[in-house]
C-alpha cells in the first residue's frame, strides 16, 4: 500500500469498506458474518507479547520457573495448552499475525525481506482503527513488509494512556529481553544488565536444572540454561510492571489481555526448528470481567484447543465485534460466532538470514509431521548471527569432541531425513522418527496428503526460490502471482520439488525435466541432482549446460552442485557474475553458494571482497539490515574458508 491515505473516506474506500454501512458491512472480496457487537460494547484489548520463549512458566507445570506474575495471570485467564506460532523466527511469524494470513501465502517466509502485499489484505489494527480503537505498538514490527497508516503510534512511548479518555484500545507491548541475543556476552555483563536486577532467591541454579535430552550435560551448557531462566523471571516483572498500569488506570475489568510469545525459546534445536520446541507457544488470554462471556472457559481453566497465529487477527476482530475479511485463513477461536477448534495446525520454515531452508509441517493433537524439501542439507548449517553465540561454540565442540550421546548427535547429522514423524504424547522432545513405522504408515500418509493439500490451498510460494519469487512478481506481488496458474503452476513444480531426496535410479526422470519451460522445476532438478552428490557424477556434462540457464537460480544451483563435483572451472564464472547482479536476493544466493563450495571458491577472493564492500557503508556496516547484511555474512564466511 504506497499511497498514504488523507482522509477517513480515502481510507474506507482504500480498504474496500462501505462508509454508508458504518464500514463494517463489507471489505475487499466477502466478509464472513460477524456476531455483533459483544455484549458490553468494545472491549479495550492488550497484547503483552515476548521473544524467544517457550511454555517454560510456572503455570505450565515447569518446576525451574520462576514467574509469580505471569502464573497470577494465568489463575484469572484462560491457559491454551495447544497454542503454535506459524514460523519458528520472528518476522514471517508476526507477518502472520498482524494479516491473519500465512507468510508462506503472502511471499513474507523469509527472515529478513522486503514484499510487497496486494492492495486488499490489510494488516487488522487497521479495522479496528475503522471501528473507533485506538491503536498503539510498543515497538517492534518486522513484519517483512513496508507497512503505512497501520498504527495511531507505534514507537516506544506508545501507550493506550495516550488515547482519547474513553477510546477503546489495541496496544500491543512486544518485550524483547528474552531475545537469543541477550544470552549472549561475559558473565559479568550478564550479571550487570539482569542477574542484579533478581532477588537472590529468584536466581536459577544451574546445577539444579533439568536440561532437555537432546542437550550435552556440560557447565557451559547449564551456564545458558540458567541465564535463559533468568531471563523469563526478568521478563515476568515487566509483565507485571505493565499489568500493575492496567489496574492503576481502572482497566483491568475492561480489558481483555492476550499474553504469548513470537515462537518457542531462543537456542539451537528451538528457535528455526519446527519441533515443538520451536513452535509451541505459551498462550494466556484474561478476560476482564465486564467480557467474560466471550471467553470458552472459566478463569483459571486450561483449554486444550489447537491454536495457530494464523487465528489471532480473527479472533481479535470477532472480540471487537467485526467481520473477518474472507481473505484471513484462519478462524476465531474466541467471542461472538466463534467456530469449532481446529483438526491441525501448520508451521513453515524457510530462510533465516544467510541460511536457506524450505521445510513444512503440520500436526494434529497428537502427531507431527515434517517434510524437509532439502533433506541434503544438516539441521543446523553455518550461519553467521547463532554461531556467535556461547552455547552453539560449546554445542560444536562437544559434537567435533565426540562427547554427545546417539540422541545428542542427531542434530549434528550432515543430512537430515525428507520426512519425519513424531507422537508427542509419548515422545514430546521429537526424538523418536515413526516415518518407517508400519503401525503409523495411515497416520504417516494421512498428514502428508493433508499437508500436501494445505500447501497448495493457500498457494504456498515457497516452492520457487525467493529470487524467482520476486523476478516473477515484478509489478505485482508473491501473492497474486501465486494465485496465477499461468506464472505459478504449482502442482507442476511442486512435483519437481519432490524429486530432491530421491535416490540415483531417479537420475534419467530428473535428466528428463531439465528442459522444463518453467524455471522452477529446472531449479528443482538441479538441486535434486546436487543433493545426489558424487551418486550424480555422471550427470556433470549435462548440469554444465545449466549454467547458461537464464534463470539465475538455476545457474547457480548448478554451479554449485559442479563444484562439489570437483568441476569448477566453467562453474566458478558463473557465480562471480552473480555476485554482480543487481537484485540483492540473487547476489544472497550466489554468496551462499560461494560459501558452500568452502576452499573450491578460492579464486574468486578478490571478487567476492569487492562485493561484499559493494553492501558496506564507509564505516563497515551492512547498507541495509535485510540481504545486503545477509550477502555481507555469507562473504566473510566465504573468504574466511580461505584464510583457514
Amino acid at each position: 500500500m504506497r499511497d498514504f491515505v488523507h482522509s477517513r473516506r480515502d481510507f474506507l474506500r482504500a480498504a474496500g469498506l462501505s462508509a454508508s454501512a458504518l464500514a463494517f458491512s463489507g471489505c475487499a472480496g466477502p466478509a464472513r458474518q460477524a456476531a455483533g457487537p459483544p455484549p458490553g460494547g468494545q472491549p479495550n484489548i492488550l497484547w503483552v507479547t515476548c521473544e524467544d520463549t517457550s511454555p517454560y512458566l510456572g503455570c505450565y507445570g515447569d518446576p525451574n520457573a520462576i514467574t509469580p506474575n505471569i502464573d497470577k495471570l494465568a489463575s484469572e485467564s484462560v491457559l491454551y495448552t495447544k497454542a503454535f506460532a506459524t514460523a519458528p523466527v520472528c518476522a514471517p511469524s508476526r507477518s502472520c499475525l498482524i494479516t491473519g494470513v500465512h507468510a508462506t501465502s503472502l511471499g513474507t517466509q523469509h527472515l529478513r525481506s522486503l514484499v510487497e502485499l496486494p492492495k486488499e489484505i490489510k494488516c487488522f489494527p487497521q479495522f479496528l482503527r475503522l471501528a473507533g480503537y485506538y491503536c498503539t505498538n510498543n515497538s517492534k514490527k518486522d513484519y517483512n513488509f513496508i507497512d503505512e497508516d497501520v498504527w495511531d503510534e507505534s514507537s516506544r512511548q506508545a501507550h493506550w494512556r495516550n488515547r482519547k479518555v474513553g477510546r477503546p484500545f489495541f496496544s500491543v507491548f512486544n518485550f524483547t529481553s528474552t531475545h537469543q541475543g541477550q544470552i549472549n556476552g561475559s558473565d559479568k555483563e550478564f550479571f550487570d544488565k539482569y542477574t542484579s536486577k533478581l532477588e537472590p532467591h529468584e536466581r536459577h541454579d544451574p546445577g539444579k536444572l533439568t536440561l532437555p535430552p537432546y542437550y550435552p550435560d556440560t557447565p557451559v551448557v547449564r551456564k545458558i540454561w540458567a541465564r535463559y531462566y533468568n531471563l523469563i523471571t526478568f521478563m515476568d516483572k515487566q509483565v507485571g510492571e505493565l499489568l500493575d498500569h492496567l489496574e492503576a488506570d481502572g482497566l483491568a475489568d475492561s480489558t481483555i489481555v492476550f499474553f504469548f510469545s513470537d515462537h518457542g525459546l531462543g537456542l539451537p534445536r528451538f528457535k528455526r526448528t519446527l519441533y515443538d520446541s520451536g513452535i509451541r507457544v505459551p498462550l494466556i488470554i484474561r478476560f476482564g470481567r465486564k467480557y467474560q462471556s466471550l471467553a470458552p472457559a472459566e478463569p483459571g481453566r486450561t483449554s486444550d484447543a489447537m491454536v495457530s497465529f494464523v487465528d489471532f487477527a480473527p479472533t481479535v476482530l470477532r472480540l471487537a465485534g467485526l467481520p473477518v475479511p474472507a481473505y484471513m485463513q484462519g478462524k476465531a477461536f474466541a467471542g461472538p460466532g466463534a467456530g469449532i477448534g481446529r483438526e491441525y495446525i501448520f508451521a513453515a520454515l524457510s530462510r533465516v538470514d544467510e541460511v536457506y531452508e524450505f521445510s513444512r509441517c503440520v500436526r494434529d493433537e497428537r502427531y507431527k509431521y515434517i517434510r524437509n524439501y532439502l533433506p541434503h542439507l544438516p539441521y543446523i548449517q553455518p550461519s553467521e548471527f547463532p554461531d556467535r553465540a556461547e552455547i552453539m561454540k560449546e554445542l560444536r565442540r562437544s559434537a567435533a569432541e565426540d562427547e554427545l550421546s546417539t540422541v545428542q548427535r542427531a542434530i549434528w547429522s550432515p543430512t537430515k531425513p525428507v520426512e519425519e514423524l513424531y507422537d508427542t504424547a509419548v515422545d514430546p522432545h521429537e526424538i523418536d522418527n515413526l516415518v518407517d513405522s508400519p503401525r503409523h504408515g495411515r497416520i504417516l500418509e494421512r498428514l502428508r496428503d493433508v499437508l500436501r493439500r494445505r500447501m497448495l490451498r493457500i498457494h504456498d510460494t515457497g516452492f520457487l526460490p525467493e529470487a524467482e519469487m520476486h523476478i516473477r512478481s515484478e509489478g505485482s506481488t508473491p501473492y497474486e502471482t501465486a494465485r496465477d496458474a499461468r506464472r505459478y503452476p504449482q502442482q507442476r513444480i511442486a512435483r519437481a520439488a519432490e524429486l530432491v531426496g530421491r535416490g540415483p535410479e531417479d537420475i534419467p526422470k530428473m535428466i528428463s525435466l531439465l528442459g522444463d519451460a518453467d524455471s522452477a522445476v529446472r531449479y528443482w532438478v538441479v538441486t535434486a541432482l546436487a543433493a545426489l552428490g558424487r551418486e550424480a557424477e555422471s550427470t556433470a556434462e549435462t548440469l554444465s549446460f545449466m549454467l547458461k540457464d537464464p534463470a539465475p537460480n538455476v545457474r547457480f544451483a548448478a554451479a554449485g552442485a559442479l563444484c562439489r563435483m570437483d568441476v569448477c572451472e566453467d562453474a566458478l564464472p558463473v557465480l562471480a557474475r552473480g555476485l554482480e547482479e543487481k537484485r540483492e536476493e540473487t547476489v544472497l544466493y550466489a554468496a551462499r553458494e560461494l560459501q558452500s563450495i568452502g576452499k573450491r571458491a578460492c579464486p574468486l577472493v578478490e571478487q567476492m571482497q569487492a562485493a561484499r564492500a559493494r553492501y558496506l557503508t564507509a564505516n563497515g556496516a551492512p547498507i541495509n539490515r535485510n540481504h545486503a547484511m545477509f550477502i555481507n555474512w555469507a562473504l566473510m564466511n566465504a573468504i574466511g574458508n580461505c584464510h583457514e
